[in-house]
């Protein structure tokens, strides 16, 4: 009796544990390292995995799978690969890698996998998309059809921008930072920064032009116009690329050209002697043609601008060779006719737009603010042959007129005129020169024998 009423207790437990018995196992796939160098681990016996997924390694180092062969896969290391040794057992996450999106990493400066590193703490809610997403098909796009506006005007024209700054050391993101927080467009833009000290495979996701025709085409295609149907919003894509001595036949630049549908090409030389921008207009292209210009703009591009540029080279040469082909005698100041070509080819881009009145009126100025500078500077025994050279002019020009990059206006063109009026050696302009001068910035040399202009090429 006893013996029954035990048996029955012990029914009872066993049919309890059963019925309560948990099968949620989980069952982690794992393989082991076979090889590991530059970043790159091999890994056998990973059947299930998928491309792109992240993976952990015993170290807890995270990695990438990028490819898939039949004995093992190819893992890119989220790190230093230095703990990772072979026959470490890698684990599948089931996850493919993906980053944070949306509104809450405005303002914040990341690395490639989204997290922050600008020490303002953690992002507030946001939601989490793949790194690698299908581009827009083609029936999702429209062709080009207007310009991108830089200067919103309505909260619905937001332009919201993002910096990826690769390879590049970390006080020049700190620059970056600064510059775009002086502008006030911080709020509306992100940084994402992949830096010198950072591993390759961070600077791959962010991404690293590597295998630049591939990488490239991968992620230009995913600059478009949607179309109306599916909300209507573009996507911009910038490349940023920096040439040797100005050339453009380079590996990289090579490749991307023909992805694009133009290039502006900066100039050295232009920017130093204060041409800002220093866009090379010979070799600064589109190639969408009138497609992206307004009406308005199209008459200026056609008309205006194409009779401006064709007495100094156009289409035949840069803007360096036109300023040099437009005095031939270095040696004696320009007469008034050629300093004013000379200066309406320095404000050529900057004078569109303004009627003929403005124009002239701006010219006018600098005209006569020119010549008393550079009396003052001959009066202190500055060379007349630097002073005569064109290019030099060009230098001054760029300090006295375009102190901040534009164009100084006919106001303030009027007030420096009036001031040396009361004495050139007094004036601002002048002492902005001379500073320029003790400190580096423009070259210009004393000579003991003074040589002077005649009083009729002077104020």
């Amino acid at each position: 009796m006893e013996f029954s009423i035990r048996a029955t207790k012990l029914t009872t437990l066993l049919e309890s544990r059963i019925t309560n018995f948990n099968t949620n196992l989980k069952v982690d796939e794992i393989g082991r390292v076979v090889s590991v160098g530059d970043g790159i681990a091999r890994v056998y016996g990973l059947n299930e995995i998928q491309s792109e997924e992240m993976v952990e390694f015993a170290s807890s180092v995270k990695g990438i799978t990028l490819n898939l062969e039949n004995e093992n896969v190819g893992i890119v290391v989220f790190g230093s690969d230095t703990a990772i040794k072979e026959g470490d057992l890698v684990k599948l996450t089931g996850s493919i890698v993906d980053v944070p999106a949306g509104k809450s990493l405005l303002g914040r400066v990341v690395d490639a996998l989204g997290v922050p590193i600008d020490g303002r703490g953690a992002l507030s809610d946001h939601e989490r998309r793949r790194v690698e997403v299908k581009a827009p098909r083609i029936i999702e796009r429209k062709s080009v059809h207007e310009p991108m506006q830089t200067r919103a005007t309505s909260e619905s024209e937001i332009l919201y921008r993002v910096y990826v700054v690769i390879g590049q050391k970390r006080s020049t993101v700190a620059q970056l930072v600064q510059i775009v927080s002086e502008a006030n467009t911080l709020e509306y833009s992100i940084l994402v920064a992949a830096t010198a000290s950072d591993p390759a495979t961070l600077q791959f996701l962010a991404p690293y032009s590597g295998r630049v025709f591939y990488l490239h085409s991968r992620l230009l295609e995913r600059a478009a116009k949607r179309s109306d149907q599916i909300g209507a919003g573009s996507l911009t894509a910038l490349p940023v690329i920096e040439t040797q001595a100005t050339d453009v036949s380079a590996y990289i630049l090579t490749n991307v050209i023909p992805i694009t549908d133009g290039q502006i090409c900066l100039e050295t030389e232009l920017f130093y002697r204060g041409i800002r921008p220093a866009i090379n207009v010979s070799l600064s292209v589109s190639r969408v043609g009138s497609a992206a210009q307004l009406k308005a703009m199209k008459q200026v591009c056609v008309a205006e601008l194409s009779m401006m540029m064709a007495p100094h080279g156009g289409k035949g040469g840069s803007r360096t060779d036109s300023f040099q082909r437009l005095v031939l005698d270095l040696n004696l100041p320009p007469d008034d006719k050629t300093r004013r070509a000379e200066l309406e080819n320095r404000a050529i881009f900057h004078l569109v737009g303004l009627d003929e009145y403005n124009t002239t009126d701006i010219i006018d100025c600098q005209v006569t603010i020119e010549r008393a500078i550079e009396k003052a500077l001959l009066s202190d025994g500055f060379s007349l042959d630097e002073l005569g050279d064109s290019r030099k002019r060009d230098e001054i020009r760029g300090f006295l007129f375009y102190a901040k990059g534009e164009l100084l206006s006919y106001r303030k063109s009027l007030e420096m005129q009036e001031e040396l009026e009361y004495g050139t050696h007094r004036s601002k302009a002048y002492r902005d020169i001379i500073d320029a001068i003790s400190s580096s910035k423009l070259f210009l040399r004393r000579v003991k024998g003074i040589k002077r202009w005649d009083k009729g090429d002077m104020l």
